[in-house]
């Protein structure tokens, strides 16, 4: 073996981890304790076992705690929440280095509900911690781990409409919609969550009239959500799904004219598909995936290069945010702003953004150069940097500069 290929689903409930190595699962409660007096740290029900007996300190809720920079004090000793997601990340892999005996990761990719900029820079700073390359280290959305879960399916399982229904250990019910696009050049495929209003905790589903108004919750949200849609299939998972038999009416519902599948670990499954894919050198999925986490937008501008008129991309749909943006150097021709063209996958949205650039010096014809920076925030929102070069040693920089952020 050269390495393992791990995919991790990481809530702040259970965290899942799956193998690629014969699909291999571990499921634990996301929460690490240190023992006291002892410099040793405990996750899953063994912190709680430590916690219970008064043996040790236990922190849960690891991922809010990193991404509202939060910290946690333990025999008199502030840890950050990185540093306690180091620890807890640490502990989960041990388990698979164990199982296989190496302690080479391949690839690592981490679902989580949404990729947030802070939870992403926690889990970049862990790799050298997790002795796994920061390049190897990667997170994306659960949207996304739905996705490519779906599509390493057969095709049959994804020719129209696909539902997800995750009923999670954290008391939340989301709803997925996949959705594939084909057109004569690409093949686009389009991905939403949307969280449900009526959710209810798990601890209701143990009585039965719990479980009775449970039931009768589903019903309601998967008679809107699937009524006059053609489905190829409809999935469950989280724990609430994990038995079925309090669910009698929902279960009649869904089952319709539907194929429904059932899988416990989805995201995490989700998420090694594509870490072993990114090893390929030939992707498995050659298709524009869109969804949370990546852009839904191509954003470009007019340019003239060697007197030709071409469309310079700056950000294409489907890049991940975190990785989209460019830096190029503009010789400006009589104007005094840059303007970008945004098209959505539905041409019809397409708009354009004028940047005025203000407090720029007034140069002759084409010896203004500019430096313009692209980035994103987030899948919505793109970041501007124009500043001033100066043009050789006839104009030096005025280190004039403009930001912007633009919405797509």
């Amino acid at each position: 073996m050269d390495g393992l290929i791990l995919g991790l689903d990481l809530c702040d409930g259970y965290t899942q981890m799956v193998c690629d190595q014969e699909e291999r699962t571990w499921t634990l409660p996301t929460v690490v304790c240190k023992k006291k007096n002892e410099d040793q740290w405990l996750v899953g029900e063994a912190a709680f076992a430590a916690a219970l007996t008064g043996d040790g300190v236990m922190v849960d809720k690891l991922v809010k705690l990193v991404m509202k920079d939060g910290t946690a004090t333990i025999g008199g000793i502030k840890y950050g929440g990185m540093q306690l997601m180091a620890q807890f990340l640490l502990k989960v892999l041990a388990l698979a280095r164990e199982e296989y005996q190496t302690d080479r990761v391949k690839r690592l990719l981490i679902s989580a509900p949404k990729v947030d900029a802070r939870l992403l820079e926690c889990l970049q700073r862990c790799a050298d911690y997790l002795g796994i390359p920061k390049d190897k280290v990667s997170l994306i959305s659960h949207t996304e781990s739905f996705m490519y879960y779906v599509l390493s399916q057969k095709r049959e399982v994804w020719n129209n409409q696909i539902g997800l229904f995750d009923l999670s250990a954290d008391n939340l019910l989301c709803y997925y919609e996949m959705k594939v696009q084909r057109g004569m050049r690409q093949t686009t495929v389009v991905a939403e969550r949307e969280q449900m209003e009526e959710s209810f905790s798990l601890d209701i589903i143990k009585t039965p009239p719990g479980a009775k108004l449970a039931d009768k919750i589903l019903c309601s949200c998967a008679g809107r959500l699937l009524q006059k849609k053609t489905f190829s299939s409809v999935f469950l998972t989280g724990k609430g799904f994990e038995d079925l038999g309090w669910a009698e009416e929902f279960m009649k519902l869904v089952c319709a004219r539907r194929r429904v599948y059932g899988e416990s670990a989805l995201f995490a499954k989700g998420a090694v598909y594509r870490a072993a894919d990114l090893t390929r050198e030939k992707t498995a999925y050659p298709y524009v995936c869109v969804c949370e986490g990546r852009l839904d937008s191509n954003v470009t501008m007019r340019v003239l290069h060697k007197d030709q008129e071409n469309q310079l991309v700056l950000a294409s749909a489907g890049e991940t945010w975190h990785e989209a943006g460019k830096e190029v150097e503009l010789i400006l021709d009589h104007q005094d702003y840059l303007e970008f063209i945004i098209t959505a996958l539905d041409p019809k949205k397409k708009k354009t953004v004028k940047l005025v650039l203000e407090g720029f010096p007034k140069r002759d014809d084409k010896t203004l150069k500019v430096l313009l920076k692209v980035g994103f925030l987030d899948e919505r929102t793109m970041t501007v940097a124009v500043k001033d070069q100066g043009f050789g040693d006839f104009f030096p920089s005025t280190g004039a500069c403009v930001r912007q952020e633009v919405m797509l």
